[in-house]
């Protein structure tokens, strides 16, 4: 028996699916035909998210019903015996692989004397987790307030107790007013601070532009790996993790082709089935990066059993964030831990053109360079040779960012540099030519 104080361990939650044969797409345990997921898959992607926010499973319930009930989402009977089993095993939080209605939510609640929320919240509580900048906690922030809104009333005992635990990180106090014009005056301000960011973000690309730099995005199904090939392409550091969700907040570094032309290179927030319309919104201004990307990298983890339906789901995403049209490029991860049997077998016809690599061995990255350097209309790279002014630091580092210094020699009034730069920036540093 776990005999540490509650606030030392991790909360005990109890997973609970509701299996009906007319779900709709809404319904995280929809019917097979329309998710591309078995219930069980569901309920085990459920327990995922929980393990990712730090949760420890205490059991798990499932019913086959005709469809849900509009007041407890199970039936009476099936709800005397989930307060049952949470009792027996001192669980403090159920979770519901559904969206449950704020009725629904209330009415459990009631019935079960533990805290009940559902698949929405749990993702929520994920992204608060790992939000670390200040863009990230405002996204968050908002989606959990647009997500509480509609359900404040009625949850006045739930209400006073968000703030700790799963499915209440986030906010802070304004998740504690019940007053609906202040969290309206919340929201707006949180909009407009996005909207700040969203403006400051464009001032950024327009600064790229100035040089015509090709932006390539990773996107994918949560954990599929996109951080470890992100960090494998980039040299970069960026958060790696077994558990779901890990990035959150983008970033963006530049890498060398085989070209040796230059490329910037995005790691986002990884993608997810029936993932809430309010995160989608919320994130728009992260996901602005994406949208403005000149190739997609759609990384699939090729070990999972699922990774036919994962790539539709990414697709369907995409399909929603009006990115569809972006050019792609397939790649399948985690090339390492297939044995030499898997390897051989076929693949679904959706996936057969995806190149296969492993970010944590380093197999297939280069060709995935080179495949990068032969799909991407980039600038031609010309060899020059320049004579800058003194001081002429703003220039070099122009040189540096988007080219290659091979030489460079310095007198008391200026320097004289060999380079390999984009015919864009030749054309800006024309005066500087050297014949």
């Amino acid at each position: 028996m776990n005999h540490l104080p509650r606030s030392e361990r991790p909360e005990r939650v109890f997973l609970v699916g509701l299996n009906y044969p007319h779900a709709g797409e809404s319904h995280a345990g929809g019917a097979e035909s329309l998710t591309g997921f078995s219930h069980e898959e569901s309920l085990a992607e459920l327990r995922e998210l929980a393990v990712s926010a730090g949760a420890e499973i205490a059991g798990t319930l499932q019913q086959r019903r005709d469809s849900p009930s509009a007041a407890l989402l199970l039936g009476r009977g099936k709800v005397a015996e989930l307060a049952g089993a949470l009792a027996a095993t001192r669980s403090d939080v159920a979770i519901f692989d559904h969206e449950l209605t704020p009725t629904q939510l209330r009415n459990l609640e009631q019935e079960l004397n533990v805290r009940v929320i559902d698949r929405t919240q749990l993702i929520l509580d994920i992204f608060a987790r790992h939000a670390r900048t200040r863009e990230g906690q405002l996204q968050v922030e908002l989606a959990q307030l647009e997500y509480l809104l509609p359900r404040l009333a009625g949850r006045g005992s739930a209400m006073s107790r968000l703030g700790g635990g799963i499915g209440t990180r986030g906010p802070g106090e304004t998740q504690l007013e019940t007053d609906r014009r202040r969290i309206y005056r919340r929201i707006r301000t949180i909009k407009q601070a996005l909207e700040d960011v969203r403006r400051h973000r464009g001032q950024q690309r327009q600064k790229r532009a100035s040089v015509p730099l090709a932006t390539a995005a990773l996107v994918g199904y949560t954990n599929a790996g996109k951080s470890s090939l992100f960090n494998r392409l980039t040299g970069a550091e960026v958060l790696t993790s077994g558990r779901m969700f890990a990035t959150l907040d983008p970033t963006v570094r530049g890498i060398e082709l085989p070209s040796r032309r230059k490329l910037l290179l995005a790691d986002t927030v990884g993608f997810l089935r029936n993932l809430p319309h309010g995160l989608i919104n919320a994130f728009r201004a992260t996901l602005e990066e994406v949208r403005q990307a000149s190739l997609l990298l759609v990384v699939v983890d090729a070990t999972s059993p699922h990774r036919l339906e994962q790539h539709r789901q990414v697709q369907k995403v995409l399909a929603e964030l009006e990115m569809n049209a972006t050019p792609q490029l397939l790649v399948l991860n985690k090339l390492d831990l297939l044995d030499e049997v898997s390897r051989t077998q076929p693949l679904p016809q959706e996936l057969t053109n995806g190149l296969s690599v492993s970010a944590h061995t380093g197999e297939g990255i280069d060709g995935l360079l080179q495949r990068l350097d032969s799909v991407l209309a980039l600038d031609p790279v010309r060899l020059v040779r320049l004579r800058f002014p003194q001081p002429a630091g703003k220039l070099l580092h122009l040189i540096h960012e988007y080219g290659r210094l091979l030489d460079e020699r310095h007198a008391a009034e200026t320097v004289e540099v060999e380079a390999q730069i984009p015919e864009s920036l030749v054309r800006r540093m024309e005066k500087f030519l050297v014949a």
